[in-house]
């Protein structure tokens, strides 16, 4: 029983060691990136780009799809949310397969903003940081008129402006509720859901939309057809 106990918190002191480690390197990384270029630099850059798109040119059927299918608590939490999280790494096991981020819209843009798409911790930790950082600045309003503006639609679309006009031949006001949804579905698997490259998983993918709109409330379960 002793031994068990030793091995047990020789353990634990090691996984709080890593951990300590990942969060230290996260945090070198974020001073890194801020210190060089200030968000406030970044975000001056972003809506420089040609065609931006403010947030009250977006569809209100637009802006709920996209933070139900990708950060449903997007108005609540402070950039990083745990309960979020947790509930899309649940929707994902269910569904076996990907239907649903584990990112905030923050984290997301924050990510696009400095980092690459490396799959590390401590990249992960710096992310969460620069979202809080965001988070502290910014309004939700602009956040999600940066995030719309910055994310790959695929198709060689970076904006939701490209995406709405490469896709429907219209800009993003002018979008009807079925082109919202399917726009707002994209960005999650932009290779696979792209309408020009997979027209039918792209059908499925907005019927995913549909149905996270229904069960954050911004449509009806009877709605969807």
């Amino acid at each position: 029983m002793k031994t068990i106990k030793r091995l047990l918190s020789i353990i634990l002191i090691v996984a709080i060691a890593a951990a300590s480690l990942v969060i230290w390197q996260g945090y070198e990384m974020y001073s890194d990136a801020v210190a060089k270029v200030s968000i406030e630099e970044k975000v001056a850059e972003i809506m420089e780009k040609e065609h931006y798109t403010a947030y009250d040119e977006l569809p209100e059927t637009y802006v709920a799809a996209v933070i139900a299918a990708e950060d449903r608590r997007f108005q609540y939490h402070k950039g990083f949310d745990i309960i979020s999280t947790a509930r899309a790494a649940w929707r994902n096991i269910k569904s076996k397969e990907i239907v649903e981020g584990g990112s905030t819209i923050t984290q997301q843009l924050g990510r696009i903003m400095y980092f690459s798409q490396e799959k590390k911790y401590s990249r992960k930790v710096a992310e969460v940081l620069v979202a809080g950082r965001i988070e502290e600045i910014y309004e939700k309003d602009k956040i999600f008129e940066l995030y719309v503006n910055t994310i790959y639609f695929g198709s060689g679309y970076y904006s939701v402006y490209d995406a709405s006009m490469g896709y429907f031949g219209k800009a993003p006001g002018q979008m009807n509720d079925y082109e919202c949804t399917m726009l707002a579905g994209i960005p999650n698997a932009p290779s696979v859901y792209s309408p020009d490259v997979n027209p039918t998983l792209a059908e499925q993918r907005r019927q995913q939309v549909l149905t996270c709109m229904a069960e954050a409330g911004y449509i009806e379960p009877g709605e969807i057809e």
